[in-house]
């Protein structure tokens, strides 16, 4: 980093002042100057300013290299911020990066809440569904948002979602001659005039949230009948061992409800649905979009022996439906060692199928049988479901 020619600087609402030396001499000596308009007015850009392009991307910059440019970004550009885009397409001797307090260290500094133990969002350019796998009672949350109208949507959003008790503290151009804060709750929310840029914290209060086991009830789930029920859903799970990062291919998707499951598991992990039905994609979708889990998980219409190649590598397959010895042995020929693969029967043929795989290629074979009590005249009995066998075994 001894000559980079981009410089990624961090600002603050109280603009020049806020920053370092070095940063106000990267300034003096830029060639160009890219931000937002609200950016390059606090640093007096003038004619060496040059917005963002809309959509948003990166190539502007990169087209520059080889000049002495600078980038303007709001608090921490590594927060949720244009840092990240620009360093993935960049050697590390090419840029330097002086940051500021980001928005969500400010809103706790002002709050007084820890910041490791709070939930920071991005909520700008993402809909509130993202919030779904994270609140609950007592969950602390900062988010930012678009705008002044979308703080009103927010308060609107949480109270359909049950948590209109919760208490929302409305966080305006923290740090700057502006700065403005007001709180409300979310059902008798009052705060029509917020104004760019804002921030918005949570103290939820009144649902309790979703529940972090594996084998989420059923009637969540948006499907046509046809899903993996709850029990057997939380021993597949069990079995997929999702892990921070990794992929599932889930083929045979049906409802998406193993997908669903799989991302809400573990941080950063993803899921390509594969299902030849156009209803039950639709099924998927909204599923997805439900539980604010549309940007992880990704839905193919299709039937999954023919689409495999153009999957990401996986780290665990499910094979909900569709299968036969056929395609597992695509499956098995497409996977790398090391990859975990489960499927799921409930027909006599398909659990005959499971059983020659065990035999000739190990694993565990399990047979699962779940009755449930019902009414029987004036008393009650055990209802049987159809008994589920499972194949579990790592490549």
């Amino acid at each position: 980093m001894a000559d980079p020619w981009l410089t990624i600087i961090g600002l603050g609402e109280d603009g020049l002042s806020g920053l370092t030396e070095a940063s106000r001499a990267a300034l003096r000596g830029a060639d160009t100057i890219f931000g937002g308009p609200r950016h390059l007015a606090l640093v007096e850009a003038g004619a060496r300013g040059r917005e963002w392009p809309v959509p948003f991307k990166i190539d502007p910059v990169l087209a520059e290299k080889g000049r002495n440019v600078v980038v303007l970004a709001s608090g921490d550009p590594f927060w949720h911020g244009a840092g990240g885009s620009l360093s993935a397409h960049l050697q590390p001797g090419d840029w330097v990066s002086h940051p500021a307090p980001s928005t969500f260290a400010l809103a706790a500094s002002r709050l007084g809440w820890r910041l490791e133990e709070t939930v920071c969002l991005g909520l700008h350019a993402a809909p509130f569904e993202r919030l779904v796998p994270v609140l609950a009672r007592g969950v602390r949350v900062i988010c930012l948002v678009r705008d002044g109208s979308a703080v009103s949507s927010l308060a609107e959003w949480l109270t359909a979602k049950g948590f209109g008790p919760s208490r929302l503290t409305v966080l305006e151009s923290l740090g700057g001659p502006s700065e403005r804060i007001r709180a409300a709750t979310a059902e008798r929310f009052d705060i029509a005039d917020a104004a760019y840029p804002v921030a918005v914290a949570i103290a939820a209060e009144g649902a309790s949230g979703l529940p972090h086991a594996s084998g989420l009830p059923d009637e969540l789930f948006a499907s046509d009948g046809v899903m993996t029920k709850r029990p057997v859903r939380a021993l597949t799970l069990s079995a997929l061992a999702p892990r921070p990062g990794e992929v599932l291919w889930d083929l045979g998707a049906g409802s998406g409800s193993i997908s669903v499951e799989w991302c809400l598991a573990a941080p950063g992990a993803t899921a390509q649905a594969v299902e030849s039905r156009a209803d039950r994609v639709a099924n998927i979708r909204t599923n997805a979009g439900t539980f604010g889990l549309a940007h992880r998980l990704t839905v193919t219409g299709a039937d999954w022996p023919e689409v495999l190649e153009g999957l990401p590598r996986p780290d665990a397959v499910f094979i909900g439906g569709g299968a036969n010895l056929a395609g597992i042995d695509t499956v098995w020929a497409a996977i790398p060692e090391g990859t975990r693969l489960v499927a799921n029967a409930v027909t006599i043929e398909s659990e005959a199928l499971l059983a020659a795989c065990h035999a000739e290629r190990g694993g565990s074979l399990m047979r699962v049988e779940i009755a449930v009590a019902e009414p029987l005249g004036r008393m009650r009995g055990w209802m049987p479901a159809r008994p589920v066998t499972q194949w579990s075994v790592v490549r």
